[in-house]
């Protein structure tokens, strides 16, 4: 396989939280930054310093460079700490830890982004990789993930949910939900026009006589 045929990893939390959200970054290469993703790329910028240290018994190496050629998948973990475990091979066992801004919560967006770094180091170190962690930045916490059957095929078929899109170029039509409102690229996205067809001629209409502009 090569280089062009990967996917990012970071498009599995965009596909799991919305599939068209996901394809306007990774198919249509939209972008647009808010207060939310600033704060996000601030704290990965922080978290993604390469290099590597011990902490007592735990070796922790940062900004560590991923692939998973069963997958397609390609990307970069925040961390990588390796755990010593008499049973692994080499003697320690990797546990990825992604950071995420605000609040500590278990969206299965992040978790599966997490599980997708799991199955890349499974696959580069030949050894079973079966938890990690989320810390997020204004709890200041840790939450654990346990990589358990259903994570694993959420996340399998989120990958290759994410290979259709880019391969057909897709562009899902939008299912507008209350998390338009939170996503950094509404303003792109246009849900209020593109949702359906209802909802886009009552757009339309409102403009039409003049109704919600300034």
């Amino acid at each position: 396989m090569s280089g062009e045929d990967f996917v990012a990893l970071s498009g599995l939390q965009h596909l799991v939280f919305c599939e068209r959200q996901a394809a306007l970054i990774h198919v249509e290469r939209l972008w647009r930054e808010d207060a939310a993703t600033a704060a996000g790329r601030v704290l990965h910028e922080r978290a993604d310093l390469r290099g590597k240290d011990v902490r007592g018994s735990v070796r922790v190496e940062r900004a560590v460079l991923l692939a998973c050629e069963r997958l397609g998948l390609s990307g970069r973990a925040d961390t990588v700490e390796y755990h010593p475990d008499p049973s692994a091979p080499g003697g320690f066992r990797p546990f990825p830890v992604e950071y995420k801004r605000g609040k500590a919560k278990m969206l299965l967006a992040d978790r599966v982004q997490l599980c997708g770094q799991a199955l890349c180091l499974e696959e580069m170190h030949g050894l079973a990789v079966p938890e990690g962690a989320l810390f997020y930045g204004e709890s200041h916490r840790r939450v654990a993930v346990r990589f358990d059957a259903e994570l694993r095929a959420a996340t399998e078929a989120a990958a290759q949910r994410l290979r259709h899109l880019l391969a057909t170029r897709s562009v899902p039509r939008v299912v507008r939900q209350p998390k338009c409102e939170r996503c950094s690229l509404e303003p792109l996205c246009l849900p209020a026009v593109t949702a359906d067809g209802g909802d886009a001629s009552r757009y339309l209409a409102t403009l039409s006589q003049g109704e919600g502009l300034e």
